[in-house]
């Protein structure tokens, strides 16, 4: 086995379990913070403005993670991220609960550019979406098993057994993380702020219009357990997400190398079909669909989007900094909007997403026409 597939996979094996440990329980918590007395308005900021955070974040983090500082801020970023969730289980406030949710986002924020540009840099020699994709399949992995742990978990003790189940995965991810170090590639001699082409730009703007329509799980897991979807069947409905994510990324991934970014096209009409299938459909298996649906479009977001900015800025971390920047501002927006139009009636957010989404998919026909992947 190469060294770049070495590398792929012993950080997707963190991954997993990073992602056991955040998705199981970010899949709860929106519904946990409803538990605690919050709003529908609130949940739609914590989840906005949380996202915000671990997006603005990377700017910074974009431009210091090369070289020797990479892995302090992996070390640090992981940390924050997995050991913020288990601590839900003993706060007793929705304003105690946000702050750990936004520490959880910020932690995520100081890593990811840093892993995204190293996977981009193997990504040359094995491929940009087969690297990505599998790195997602795996990462996804562990999001569709934490929902059901967590689930088992919450049919037993209810919400905080759920969160404090989730500090032994947090601790088996953290010391994976310390013995991967050393299988990482040697950076490249460039300069990491190359000018960026203008096709970045161009990808942006899509990426933008896709995250302001794309509704966040918070907000579907509050409307969901106001809509009488007990505690486990909503952790299930997560899993269910995360399964449909790990399965798109890594068929994305693999489309991508064939077809470039064509792939994208699926991603704003998943997520329009998604969003009103949860907030207008009545029962289960309309709530299944939709959740179905959504983890689709994030996981060709997770693979074939990010395996996109690899492709036009070389791995660069400051390019991955300045995309997931911009994208977390356009997602606080979006949220905002979201959780807003459902406190008026979720029919109103069912119908934004329908109107943002279509504008995505066309703000992507220039790329394609350009030939680009």
């Amino acid at each position: 086995m190469s060294s770049a597939w070495r590398f792929v996979l012993a950080i997707g094996l963190v991954s997993l379990l990073a992602d056991f440990t955040y998705e199981g329980g970010r899949g709860i918590s929106g519904a946990f913070l409803g538990t605690l007395g919050a709003t529908s308005l609130l949940v739609g900021a914590v989840s906005g403005v949380g996202e915000f955070l671990g997006y603005a974040v990377r700017l910074l983090s974009g431009q210091l993670g090369e070289g020797r500082r990479a892995w302090p801020l992996l070390y640090l970023g992981y940390s924050l991220n997995l050991l913020a969730l288990p601590a839900l289980a003993w706060v007793g406030s929705p304003y105690a609960a946000s702050l750990l949710l936004f520490l959880e986002r910020l932690g995520k924020g100081l890593r990811t550019p840093v892993r995204d540009a190293l996977l981009a840099r193997v990504g040359k020699e094995v491929g940009l979406g087969r690297a990505f994709g599998v790195h997602e399949l795996m990462d996804q992995g562990g999001a569709f098993l934490g929902p059901l742990f967590v689930a088992l978990a919450v049919a037993q003790g209810g919400y905080r057994l759920g969160f404090a189940a989730l500090l032994v995965p947090a601790l088996l991810a953290l010391f994976l993380l310390w013995r991967v170090r050393g299988l990482e590639p040697e950076d490249p001699s460039r300069s990491v702020r190359e000018p960026l082409p203008r096709t970045f730009f161009l990808y942006l703007a899509f990426a933008l219009l896709f995250a302001l329509g794309f509704a966040h799980f918070q907000i579907l897991a509050f409307h969901l357990e106001r809509s009488g979807a007990p505690p486990a069947g909503i952790s299930l409905l997560f899993a269910l997400a995360m399964g449909t994510d790990a399965l798109l990324a890594l068929l994305g991934g693999l489309a991508f190398e064939r077809v470039g970014f064509k792939t994208l096209f699926l991603v704003p009409l998943l997520a329009a079909l998604a969003t009103p299938l949860v907030l207008m459909g009545r029962g289960p298996w309309a709530w299944a669909l939709g959740c179905a649906l959504w983890g689709g479009a994030l996981g060709l977001q997770e693979s074939v989007m990010r395996a996109g900015v690899g492709y036009l800025s070389q791995g660069s971390a400051w390019a991955y900094g300045l995309f997931d920047g911009a994208f977390g501002f356009a997602w606080l927006l979006g949220s905002l909007l979201m959780g807003y139009l459902c406190a008026l009636s979720p029919a109103h957010a069912a119908w934004a997403a329908l109107a943002l989404e279509p504008l995505a998919l066309l703000s992507l026909v220039p790329l394609a026409r350009r030939g680009v992947g």
